[in-house]
């Protein structure tokens, strides 16, 4: 029997939240502020309550090992939940943000390693320091890290993140894509657009930053995995591949954008079956995984039965459920081997080297 690998699957860190919200209140106040705006009262009020009663799957790690029993899920990739990203924070809080997420998701799959793996958490806004937060995940023992499709002014195309790239291509690092937050701001602030359209339009304008800067011919052994299906992007790619024939500006990339497709991958939270029957046949078999968004309620409740429910053949049903994502996580084990791994369970350990000491949470 197939031993199915969730690669979408969070963690919320309370004791992460905190200390940021120690270090730098009127920060943190100025981010509420714009998530009024940009998610409307109602919905953050609806996204509050059914936060709260998640709270033991967010953060407890049997509870998350029992509900994956019941979906049948063997193994899961934990990512920090996105708020956790902090892309207003100054260098000096960003860069110990970014640590202590590693550190405390490494602690959290450490308690059951054979079936939790960990993603970790960069600086973004300053991408001068992705390198250090990269390396930091690796010797961890992560697999890689998360990534929001932006943070301030920096675009992933922003050619300040190409040592970043450089980076996870050489050691074979994922880097998982998951948007937090859409620049549409007050547009989206009912109905809960700011979910519902704002997460997949700023994965489409993510990955085209990717493909039309070029990034991914600079760098093809990139181990990209986009969530919630790369979002408008694999449907639409016809637009783009226009683009590319007729538009000078758009032909910073060598091939055809809908070429690049099939050199990323893509999760599986696209939310019906008739989508995911198309991501695969757009993107190939080889590069469809399956995603949860676990435990949050954007998520799939039963991801294996979605997969077996889509009308797929047999042998790409088993590419998708653990396949494609266990060939993934193959690279990225090699991509911390021979790294001095810190104990994911103390607390001084690289946290400190990474970002200088402080107060401890």
């Amino acid at each position: 029997m197939t031993a199915v690998i969730d690669v979408h699957a969070h963690l919320l860190m309370p004791s992460l939240q905190q200390e940021v919200e120690w270090r730098a209140p009127d920060g943190v106040a100025a981010a509420a502020d714009l998530e009024r705006v940009r998610n409307g009262v109602p919905s953050l009020q609806a996204s509050g309550a059914m936060v709260g009663e998640r709270i033991p799957l967010l953060t407890d790690a049997a509870a998350r090992l029992a509900r994956m029993d019941e979906q049948g899920v063997a193994v899961q990739w934990v990512s920090p939940s996105p708020n956790h990203y902090y892309p207003w924070a100054d260098e000096e809080l960003g860069v110990w943000a970014a640590g202590e997420a590693n550190r405390l998701i490494a602690a959290h799959v450490a308690q059951a390693p054979e079936r939790l793996r960990g993603l970790g958490a960069v600086p973004l806004q300053h991408p001068h320091r992705a390198v250090d937060l990269l390396d930091d995940a690796l010797e961890r023992g992560l697999i890689g890290v998360e990534i929001s499709s932006f943070a301030g002014d920096v675009e992933l195309s922003d050619p300040r993140l190409e040592e970043f790239w450089t980076r996870a291509a050489e050691t074979g690092a994922i880097v998982f894509l998951h948007p937090f937050g859409c620049s549409l701001d007050e547009r989206l602030d009912r109905f809960y657009l700011s979910n519902t359209v704002g997460q997949p339009a700023e994965n489409a304008v993510a990955i085209s930053h990717l493909i039309f800067s070029g990034v991914l011919d600079r760098h093809p052994g990139l181990a990209l995995v986009a969530a919630h299906g790369g979002g408008y992007l694999p449907t639409a790619i016809g637009r783009s591949d226009r683009a590319w024939r007729v538009r000078p500006e758009a032909r910073g990339c060598e091939n055809a954008p809908s070429t690049y497709l099939r050199r990323m991958w893509f999760d599986t939270v696209v939310h019906d079956e008739r989508g995911l029957r198309d991501l695969v046949d757009i993107v190939g078999a080889d590069r469809v995984v399956l995603g949860s968004d676990f435990p949050f309620d954007m998520g799939l409740d039963d991801p294996v039965a979605f997969v077996h429910g889509a009308g797929l053949e047999e042998d790409v049903v088993q590419a998708v459920l653990a396949g494609n994502a266990e060939a993934l996580a193959v690279g990225a084990s090699i991509a911390s081997e021979g790294l001095d791994h810190a104990d994911p369970a103390d607390p001084s350990a690289r946290s400190a080297q990474v970002a200088g000491s402080g107060r401890s949470a």
